[in-house]
Parts: C-alpha cells; structure tokens; sequence
C-alpha cells in the first residue's frame, strides 16, 4: 500500500462539508460511475450529532457466529491492531462480516473502541453489529453499521488488510473515506485534492439558486433559465 496523505488542510475542508455536496462535487469529474462508490441503505449512521468523518480506511474481515479456530480471548488480535499503524492517520476502521446472517455479534463496543481511538482511529463502518451505544458515544468514536446487537457472540478477526464491501461499496486499504448522517463514501485519490474548491463552488451555486426561489423575481422561466445555466 503506497498512500499519500492529503494535507491536514485538505483534511479538515472535507470534514467542513458534508457527504451529499461533496458527493456532487465527485460527479464533476467524471472519474467513476455516478451509482458507484457510495454505501446503500443498509448502513446506518448512529452518532448523526457528531463531526462528518474523514480517514483513511483500515480493513479486516471478521466472523461473529462460530467461535475462532484458534485463540479464545476477544482481544486477541494484535497482528491486526499492528496493521493498522500502517495505514495514515486519521484511520477509519471498515469491517466486513461475512457470516450468512451478518450481525449476529458487535464486533465493536466501548472497550474496543477506545482501543481504536487510542490506535489513533476515528470511527468504525461494518454491515454487522456494534453494541455499547451510550459508551461509544462518549467516547466520540463514530459508528456507521447495519444493526447493534447485545453480545459480541465470537466476534473475531480472521483476515485484514484486503478488499472489504460494505452495503454495496468496495474499500481498499488507505482508500479516503467520508461518512455523515446520510452514508459512507470513497473520495478517489486523484481527484481528493480538488474536490473540496468544487464543494464549495457548488455551495455557493445552491445558495443563490434557493435565495432566488425563495425571492419575489422567481418564475419558472427564469428558474429554467439558472438550471441552464449551472448544467453547462
């Protein structure tokens, strides 16, 4: 894995902005398909007061149902908490469960995720479960996962580092991500750096187009008009 990080700059406009302009901003330029690289509506949001979130994605790929083929403690999985250090920080820890019946078991809760925040992670995205809402919550890690559920069951990494998919979006290792109240998405690396300039330029377009419906001068003619003219 060969990444280069985004200013801290660069960092920080990201998390300014939220998932849906930036995500018309990715559109722009006609780098991938516009039904690709965002998460369906399996994957929730459950921290939606906090921060947009903006990292860098750590992979592992865990089974909840049936218990590990070796080992016995929850904890044990320093191989992969030493993975983690190889991706930049700020880390976004993407988790798929590929039990049949995903969620079974929370992989995360309010032990681990303060071992996450101190591996210098910033929030979690899995199709299973996570637990301990009312802890996570305090800790300020944010959690994007499909349910919760009581118990870890065996929960337990068994392959990291790898491609995950995760409610219809395929994650690389160091992949930038961002996630709010409204899903996760990938921001291709080479476009990262110029995303932010065109949010904002859109912003400001969506500003002026809702000032003007909301105005006496509004007509439908000269709506067609404005629309016309931002297309082009």
């Amino acid at each position: 894995m060969n990444v280069e990080p985004l200013m801290p700059l660069q960092l920080e406009q990201l998390r300014s902005l939220s998932t849906c302009v930036v995500a018309s901003a990715i559109e722009t330029f006609g780098v991938r398909l516009r039904n690709r690289g965002f998460t369906d509506s399996r994957l929730h949001c459950f921290f939606p007061e906090m921060p947009t979130t903006v990292g860098y994605a750590a992979t592992a790929r865990i089974r909840s149902s049936d218990p590990p083929m070796e080992g016995h403690s929850y904890y044990e999985r320093g191989a992969w908490w030493d993975s983690l250090r190889q991706v930049p920080e700020p880390r976004v820890v993407v988790v798929e469960d590929v039990d049949s019946n995903p969620g079974l078991g929370a992989f995360i809760g309010e032990v681990h995720a303060n071992i996450l925040l101190a591996l210098g992670c910033v929030a979690v995205i899995t199709n299973g479960a996570v637990r301990d809402l009312t802890g996570v919550r305090k800790s300020g890690l944010q959690m994007f996962a499909a349910n919760v559920s009581v118990s870890h069951a065996y929960a337990h990494v068994f392959d990291f580092a790898g491609t995950v998919e995760i409610a219809g979006l395929s994650v690389q290792p160091g992949d930038l991500i961002q996630g709010d109240q409204h899903g996760v998405q990938t921001i291709p690396r080479a476009i990262a750096p110029r995303v932010p300039a065109k949010a904002l330029e859109i912003v400001q377009q969506r500003k002026q187009l809702i000032e003007f419906c909301r105005s006496d001068s509004f007509s439908i003619a000269k709506l067609r008009e404005r629309l016309k003219e931002l297309e082009s």
